[in-house]
This record gives C-alpha cells, structure tokens and sequence, in this order.
C-alpha cells in the first residue's frame, strides 16, 4: 500500500477521473474569480466608493497573505494524513466548506473588516482545496499525460473566471446571491469530486515525520525546483497586473458605458481561447516530451497582448488583447503543471511542495495591489500598469530557461 501511495504513477488516469476533477478545479476557481473579478470591487465600490482601489487592495492583500500560510500547511498535513478517506480527500471537502462559510460571511458583511474576514476565510479554505487538489496530479497522473490535464486543470480556471462572471451578472442578481451561488457550486464539485474518485490510504507506519523546517525546499539543493518556482511567479504576477483592476479600468479609461458586461464579453473571449491554447499546446507537449519550447512560446503571447493595451487603451484593443492573453495563459498552464510536478523533490512531500509552489499563485495577488497604486500613480497610470505586466512576463521566459532537467 506505501508503494501505491508514493511510487511515481504509471498506468494513465481515464476521462472520467479527468471530468470529476476538472468540475472541482472549475468549483474551486469559480468561487474565487467571482469575488475577485465582480463581487469584492462592487462591495469595495459600496463601502468606500472614494477609496474603492485600496479597500480592494487591502481585502486581496490580506487574504492573499492567508493563502500564503494555508497552501504549504495544509499541503504538509494531508503528505503525513493517514485517514481511511485517503490522503487528499479529507482536505479537499473540508477546504470547500471553510471556503463557503467565508462567503457566507462575505453575503451580509456590511464593514472592511468583516470583507477581510470573510476573505480570509475563503482564502484558508480553498488553498486547502487546492493544495490537496493540485497533488492529485502527481499522485495519479503519470509524466506523458500531465500536460493534458494540465490543460484540463488550466481550463478549468478560466472558465471558472468566465462561468463566475456570468453567475454573478446573469443568473443571479446582488451580492448575497452571487456569494452564495458560489459557496453552493464549491461544495458541490468538491463532494462529487470526493465520493467518486478513489484516494490511496497512507499507513501510519510510512507518514514521514513532521518537520516544520521542510515547510520551505531548499534552492541550493534543489535549484531547478527554484527556477521554476521563480517563473510561476513572474507569469501570475504579470497576469495580477494585468487582470486585477480589468473592471476599474474599463470603467475609469476606456470608458465603457457598462463595465461589468464588458468585462463578460472580455472573459467569454478569454476563455474560449483559453481553452483553445491549453488543449493544442497540451497534447502538443506530451506528443513531444518537451516543455520549455511552449512556456517560451505562451509568455511572448502574453507579453504582446499587455503591451496591445500600452499602446492603444482602447475598448477594441482589448476585444483583440482578452483572447490573446487567453491563448498563451491557457498554453502555459497546459505546459506549467507538467513541468513544475516534474520537478519536485518527493514523492512523499508532493502537496507541501506543490503549496510552496502555489505560493507563486497566491504571493502575486500580495504585490501586485501593493505595487499598482505606485505604478498608477508614477508609471503613466494604466499603460505604466500593463507594461509592466509585459516586462514580468518576459522575466518568466527568461528565469524558465534556466530549469535544466526538464526539457
């Protein structure tokens, strides 16, 4: 049973473990992009409307410091779990019910501080989910098929931006609803998720040992893993820039007379690309074994649809920008997961090294609010902001070609 928990997997997973997890990855980044695209700038707007861009600011920057925290524990709990649920499972439901208390919490704040709590708590709770989520990677998908789920897993985050825009504009109509609506669709995919698919049970007698020290890896001796780490970094910190204030900007430069249909305009075309670029790019690199080729290759997408917006902040700018953006995140993501779960260091630390590399989803969401109020102020205001969004990307190509045991 350790051998089945630990080896390194080989017989490839079937479309229907792929779906389940793909309709909980799709649950898990919905009820996060829904507050962080609509919900929380409208109830930052209500709370302070002079000051919307720093409430936001501090609300995305705390939590996102939570999630700091809460990805790497929580993956270092569910490595040493020895629950006869399996090792994962148990931490995924358990992360999508703290996550929908959060936006319970969320639905009837009337302050800033009870928004930083309740984000906080939605923070905690689907880190936890997706530290516990993300392993199943590694646990159960063997190297020459990782970049197609990747895909599936890269797709399942856009379109949970682009189906949690629509729940919270179309379906359902204010903040509590649209809170709710999402607590409701968490929990739902992670409990199918759960009851359906099989989870190895680790016996107690293989836990590893609790080191709080092994909470960080090493870059001296594992320098590839830390390359790595530094390029997932870069790429979502130019997505923060260039994401974050989208519905800000679309109401404050561009002028739009409805920035919130835009924005779903913006996230349909974005997602529709998306998933076009993640399952080409996808089944491109498993065909081939490589990886880098594709990063580089997604980043320079990237980069040229920032600098779209630098040179022309235009409303049909961005109709031409959401889609190219979409193609090469949807393609580094096919090709990302792939390549970060190569290099981990053990098997039998996957999840806590996997939330030291969330840390590079998460810590973006912590500098970027920080750092956009200087680059609005000083850098030429929302050009200055996607230029640098461009110039972090580029850094992520860069700091990519430095990974040497993965081609």
């Amino acid at each position: 049973m350790s051998a089945e928990a630990l080896a390194e997997p080989v017989v490839p997973v079937r479309r229907s473990w792929m779906t389940w997890l793909f309709l909980a990855n799709l649950g898990l980044w919905l009820a996060i992009y829904a507050p962080i695209q609509v919900l929380l700038p409208q109830q930052a707007e209500l709370l302070d409307a002079a000051g919307k861009e720093a409430v936001f600011g501090l609300v995305t920057g705390v939590g996102a410091l939570v999630a700091l925290i809460a990805n790497p524990l929580i993956g270092l709990s569910s490595d040493r779990t020895t629950s006869r649920f399996g090792r994962r499972h148990p931490w995924t439901l358990a992360g999508a019910l703290v996550g929908a208390v959060g936006l319970a919490v969320l639905s009837s704040a009337s302050s800033v501080a009870v928004v930083v709590i309740g984000w906080c708590l939605v923070q905690a709770g689907l880190n936890g989910m997706l530290a516990s989520l993300t392993s199943a990677v590694p646990d159960r998908v063997p190297v020459r098929q990782r970049a197609k789920v990747g895909g599936l897993v890269g797709v399942s985050q856009m379109l949970g931006t682009v189906l949690g825009a629509v729940v919270v504009t179309v379906l359902v109509s204010g903040l509590a609803n649209g809170y709710l609506a999402c607590a409701a669709l968490v929990v739902a995919g992670a409990v199918a998720f759960v009851l359906i698919t099989p989870d190895v049970r680790l016996p107690a007698a293989d836990r590893p040992p609790l080191r709080w020290r092994e909470l960080w890896v090493s870059p001296r001796r594992h320098p590839d893993f830390a390359w790595a780490w530094c390029a997932h970094f870069m790429i979502n910190l130019g997505n923060a820039f260039g994401t974050l204030y989208l519905l800000y900007f679309l109401g404050d430069v561009v002028r739009h007379p409805a920035p919130e249909d835009g924005l779903l305009v913006l996230m349909l075309l974005y997602g529709v690309a998306l998933a076009t670029g993640a399952f080409a790019v996808g089944a491109r690199s498993d065909r081939t074994g490589r990886r880098k080729p594709y990063v580089l290759m997604s980043a320079g997408v990237m980069a040229v649809a920032a600098l779209l917006l630098v040179a022309w902040p235009t409303w049909t700018a961005a109709l031409v920008a959401a889609p190219l953006l979409g193609v090469g995140f949807g393609g580094y993501w096919a090709v990302a997961l792939a390549l970060l779960t190569q290099v981990l260091p053990a098997a039998s630390d996957r999840a806590k090294d996997l939330g030291v590399l969330n840390i590079a989803n998460s810590l973006p969401q912590v500098v970027a609010p920080l750092l956009t109020t200087f680059v609005l102020a000083s850098l030429g205001g929302y050009r200055g902001l996607f230029a640098v969004s461009a110039v972090a990307t580029l850094c992520a190509a860069v700091l990519v070609t430095r990974v040497r045991s993965v081609v």
